[in-house]
């Protein structure tokens, strides 16, 4: 009888032993998952900064080149203009040295989507010369249909659903650069038209002599 009771205590130890040690495993799965999430926060926003990163880097060659090639710098002496260049090309050599990459996860059919997307646009960019108003018009109409909000300007309907095809993260990118493209045309027709204006009025000058 004695023996019968030792044993019952002795199951009923055992049994409060493993429901213990139940309970710290839970805790310690806890912990473990607490970390985890903790990573993943520190993950993002190491991908979130390097996209900013990534963005930095092309306003700044954007506005280095725009500097280079802006109105301002025709207007000042050979002398201070090759001087200006020459800091200006060290400028974007030492911003091209800057190498920032995040790589964007995709399916095969984001994959498609965005060789489809990048060619169409290659495909404009690839026209500039010949028509400059042309390809401007073009890619407005590409990139109103990135944006959320119903511009008050035609859409290319088959781009956007291309667009809406890819990942996020190459939404955005496709967005950018259709914004770059826009901008970079703009400051190009404003040169040609300021350039084209100094023409007429030299070749008037000319014809008063």
């Amino acid at each position: 009888m004695a023996q019968t009771k030792i044993q019952a205590k002795l199951n009923d130890a055992g049994k409060g032993s493993r429901f213990s040690r139940t309970m710290s495993m839970a805790d310690r799965s806890g912990r473990i998952l607490e970390e985890m999430d903790q990573l993943e926060m520190r993950v993002e926003t190491l991908r979130e900064t390097a996209t900013a990163l990534e963005q930095e880097k092309e306003s700044l060659l954007e506005m280095i080149q725009s500097m280079k090639t802006s109105q301002e710098m025709r207007n000042i002496s050979d002398g201070e203009r090759e001087e200006l260049t020459l800091t200006a090309d060290r400028l974007l050599g030492r911003t091209l040295t800057v190498e920032v990459s995040v790589e964007t996860i995709r399916n095969p059919q984001q994959e498609e989507a965005l060789r489809k997307a990048t060619s169409l646009i290659d495909e404009i960019v690839a026209k500039v010369l010949d028509d400059l108003d042309s390809a401007r018009k073009r890619l407005i109409a590409l990139h109103a249909a990135c944006v959320t909000d119903v511009p008050p300007m035609p859409i290319d309907q088959k781009f956007q659903i291309v667009v809406i095809s890819c990942a996020l993260e190459d939404q955005k990118k496709i967005k950018r650069r259709l914004e770059t493209l826009i901008r970079n045309m703009d400051n190009a027709d404003k040169t040609i038209r300021i350039m084209d204006k100094q023409k007429v009025v030299s070749d008037r000058a000319n014809d008063k002599k």
